[in-house]
């Protein structure tokens, strides 16, 4: 393949594909519509068409989390982006102005399950309607959105990791991507005369990742043996992909004043949590099942 890539080029040298001046939006006019937030309306809409329709398989109120929806896609995002600022604050401090502008990226996952989880409490508190429950449908619809919106990173030029030479290997031309998510490591290893760099594409990763999750989660879904176990093996399943995934991204959000990954050390947290909690609640049913 070329050494010299165009801004707008992607290319996976070892799988022979090589994507040229693959655009990040579309304009109307001078205004640009990222593909960015495009892709991340299109995961919400097909996660939460999934969670509705498992919603109302299992008889909740008819189309509960439609209505649920608004409130839910606006927090969640709002939550996904608090959490980002928040440890990122160092950057946002210096440039307040770029605290509103998700249109470039730097929405945190975790931040919008935090937020969705509590917001779908309180509409179940609500509704009188049984929260986790209603966590088993929810967060089937989640992992849709998260497997689709990974495909917005893409397209922004960003979660990556550090250098690889793997069979799925992405190489992306160095003005293209943000300069506080090149490492030293991926400048020492361009070769001369090429302008790109070579990382590992960790939003595949876990993309393909959550869909195993996702797959192995609907088949079991069915013969769960109480409500909020498809909850709590979202928690761990997802815990343990984002701890091994993060540890390989460039782009980090660090806990304050310390070289912690703040999304690998909650994605471990929430892994032993949900671990835990699956033991101790199948420990007590069978004890009552036994007295």
């Amino acid at each position: 393949m070329q050494q010299v890539m165009q801004a707008g080029d992607i290319a996976f040298p070892h799988l022979g594909i090589y994507l040229t001046d693959l655009p990040r939006g579309i304009y109307i006019g001078s205004f640009m519509i990222a593909f960015y937030g495009m892709i991340i309306a299109l995961g919400m809409v097909l996660g939460l068409s999934l969670a509705n329709c498992e919603s109302n398989r299992l008889g909740h109120p008819k189309d509960a989390v439609w209505e649920l929806a608004l409130s839910l896609m606006f927090f969640s995002i709002l939550g996904a982006r608090v959490y980002y600022v928040i440890f990122f604050w160092d950057y946002y401090k210096e440039n307040p102005r770029e605290i509103l502008d998700i249109r470039g990226g730097g929405l945190a996952i975790y931040g919008g399950v935090i937020v969705g989880f509590l917001v779908t409490f309180i509409y179940c508190r609500i509704r009188k309607i049984s929260y986790f429950a209603m966590m088993d449908c929810v967060v089937q619809g989640l992992l849709v959105g998260q497997i689709i919106g990974r495909w917005g990173n893409f397209t922004n030029r960003e979660v990556f990791g550090g250098y690889t030479d793997n069979l799925l290997a992405m190489r992306l031309p160095l003005e293209a991507v943000r300069t506080r998510d090149v490492t030293q490591e991926l400048l020492d290893h361009m070769t001369a005369g090429a302008n790109y760099i070579q990382v590992h594409p960790t939003f595949l990763y876990e993309g393909g990742l959550n869909a195993l999750l996702l797959l192995f989660m609907w088949l079991y879904r069915k013969h769960k043996r109480f409500d909020g176990e498809l909850m709590l093996m979202y928690l761990g399943g997802y815990g343990l992909i984002r701890f091994f995934v993060e540890g390989i991204r460039t782009d980090q959000l660090k806990l304050w004043n310390t070289d912690i990954a703040v999304s690998q050390a909650l994605g471990m947290v929430l892994f032993i949590f949900a671990l835990i909690c699956e033991v101790v609640i199948l420990f007590r049913r069978r004890s009552v099942k036994e007295a």
